[in-house]
């Protein structure tokens, strides 16, 4: 029995294809900017708490971002031709 719903590799034998790459590609460009977003919002004195660990770009924006990418990342990989 042939399963006729499998999607067999290239001719060239690889199972990405350029479009696949690119798609990787940005979604680990989108990782890096999220977690560059995410960084920072340290105290100049350890002795003293800084409120700005607490800002919307830290908590809201940042993580949404990572997601993003995550989800960009997935979709380079499940992608098909």
């Amino acid at each position: 029995m042939s399963d006729t719903n499998t999607t067999a590799p290239s001719a060239d034998g690889f199972a990405f294809t350029r479009t696949n790459y690119i798609w990787l590609i940005a979604g680990m460009a989108i990782l890096v900017i999220g977690y560059i977003l995410m960084s920072g919002g340290k105290s100049e004195d350890p002795n003293v708490f800084s409120e700005a660990i607490f800002n919307f770009r830290r908590i809201t924006l940042a993580p949404i971002v990572v997601l993003t990418g995550y989800g960009t990342i997935f979709y380079a990989i499940l992608k098909g031709r």
